[in-house]
């Protein structure tokens, strides 16, 4: 492993790069608290139309959270929505601090997403943590045994307290794993998402970065793809974005910056709180019938929909001059 300490970003520019965009799906609830799933099937189907791959039981669909039956129903669902077509879900286990590695359960994650066609993205634990950084990927080994293929995960403790950032010696010994695609990283830190980015570039080229940084979503500018939370607001927005970027489209800028302003609004602290946000939004560009969150998920003050209202109706306008081929300034 090479040195990356002192790295040039603007060197590291990649213009007219194709964007892989990986969108996680909010589960939609009614007001009783159950799942709206008319209004989750019509949020896969807008995120697959709209040309990103969504992300089934994230930390945006409440992945934690959860139930076996839910988290089966919104597995079943999306296959047929797929239609062929590919998409992510996430393998969580709930672990305490000081557990040993689960893999039984962790396998258990993995054949019920594979059987449902789709790829499996493992949130870390505890026990998938624990140990040195041998044993860190050693885990990861293990686990990739049991897969076709799978995605990897990085979580600030600013997320999850589960989370863990590895050195960059143990994020190369897991890109190195054939059945790796790529891995989502959640840091929040540009520098340590470069310092990757150089690292894959080096050592191998088709691996996926997805930035996790939704705090820094130009990220995509340096050569990074993405796995976001904000994305679930405005698919088509952000599908927008990225074809701007790869036609070479100025207006990538504009656009970037006003899905950047809300970013920073919604992932500020409390950050897991940006899901009431995100439910805020999409209901109030009409799409989900409620603004409600799962039990145990942090609120918003309600003085946020103000702002988040004049986001969207922005954003909404924008859009509307991009797909009438008009500047979108003017």
């Amino acid at each position: 492993m090479s040195s990356f300490e002192s790295i040039d970003p603007i060197s590291m520019l990649r213009p007219r790069r194709k964007i892989t965009g990986i969108s996680a799906i909010l589960l939609p609830l009614y007001g009783d608290d159950t799942v709206d799933w008319p209004a989750f099937d019509a949020h896969v189907e807008r995120t697959f139309d709209a040309g990103l791959t969504p992300a089934i039981n994230m930390d945006t669909g409440y992945g934690h959270l959860i139930d076996r039956a839910t988290r089966r129903e919104t597995l079943t669902r999306t296959k047929q929505i797929a239609a062929g077509r590919r998409y992510v879900a996430g393998v969580f286990v709930g672990d305490h601090p000081g557990d040993a590695f689960d893999a039984d359960a962790y396998r258990t994650g993995i054949e019920q997403i594979q059987s449902l066609a789709g790829t499996p993205i493992f949130f870390q634990s505890y026990g998938l943590t624990s140990g040195g950084d041998d044993q860190i990927v050693e885990n990861y080994q293990t686990l990739a045994r049991s897969c076709d293929s799978f995605y990897a995960f990085e979580l600030g403790t600013v997320f999850a307290p589960f989370g863990s950032v590895y050195s960059l010696g143990v994020y190369e010994q897991i890109m190195m794993i054939d059945q790796c695609l790529g891995a989502k990283h959640s840091s929040l830190s540009r520098s340590l998402e470069w310092q990757r980015l150089a690292l894959r570039d080096q050592v191998r080229p088709e691996f996926k970065v997805l930035t996790g940084n939704d705090l820094a979503i130009d990220m995509v500018m340096y050569g990074s793809d993405y796995l976001l939370g904000l994305s679930t607001f405005a698919p088509d927005a952000f599908a927008a974005r990225d074809a701007m970027w790869e036609s070479g489209d100025e207006a990538f800028y504009e656009m970037n910056d006003l899905l950047q302003y809300l970013g920073a609004f919604a992932f500020r602290p409390t950050v897991p709180a940006y899901k009431h946000n995100a439910a805020m939004f999409l209901h109030l560009r009409g799409q989900i019938s409620t603004d409600r969150t799962f039990p145990g998920s942090p609120k918003r003050p309600e003085s946020d929909r103000e702002v988040l209202g004049s986001i969207a109706s922005d954003l909404d306008s924008m859009l509307q001059r991009y797909r009438d081929g008009v500047g979108l300034t003017a």
